[in-house]
């Protein structure tokens, strides 16, 4: 998040750095969450399904330049990154039902930690705990994991990763960048 002071009097956006799931996938999510037939908390629309690589916050429109600058200058993996979410959790503190991989792969760590110094000197700081990779599922979720029919086995592949605006509770694309270069 950014620890800089904002100007009050400037507009700004909520914005953070994600992979995005292709429509396909967001789909056999979606079908597979309603057949866990859950009556807590909020359902997250299958079209906001993405996997955050870090959250900035509330930045000011004009920061958002040297954000992207920043992005573009990132050493990527070379290759689109895969992983598997196979694992149903509930993260109570957070409320939010998830889906998580079993295995972080070590390019996605590295472009995640890649992406965090690229955007210390703009005075974007992640919070200080380890990065944990997820799709979340539903919001405000304060109930136990669920029995599902079938196990979660579903396989996010991303050529680039983006810039996103979370706006009334929707998500656009501001930017994206490949990982394949």
């Amino acid at each position: 998040m950014n620890n800089e002071p904002r100007d009050p009097n400037e507009p700004f956006k909520r914005l953070f750095f994600a992979l995005p799931c292709a429509p396909e996938l967001r789909r056999a999510i979606g079908q597979w969450r309603g057949a866990l037939r859950l009556n807590n908390g909020r359902p997250v629309p299958t079209e906001n399904f993405h996997l955050t690589l870090m959250f900035l916050g509330s930045v000011g429109v004009t920061q958002i330049p040297d954000i992207c600058a920043a992005a573009a200058n990132l050493k990527t993996p070379g290759e689109a990154l895969t992983l598997s979410l196979d694992h149903l959790d509930a993260w109570h503190r957070s409320g939010v039902l998830l889906l998580a991989p079993s295995q972080t792969p070590l390019a996605l760590r590295q472009l995640v930690y890649a992406l965090q110094q690229a955007l210390l000197p703009l005075g974007f700081v992640d919070a200080a705990r380890e990065f944990r990779p997820h799709l979340t599922l539903m919001r405000d979720y304060h109930a136990t994991v669920p029995e599902s029919p079938t196990a979660p086995e579903f396989h996010l592949r991303a050529g680039q990763f983006m810039l996103f605006e979370s706006h009334k509770g929707l998500y656009r694309s501001l930017a994206e960048w490949p990982l394949l270069a």
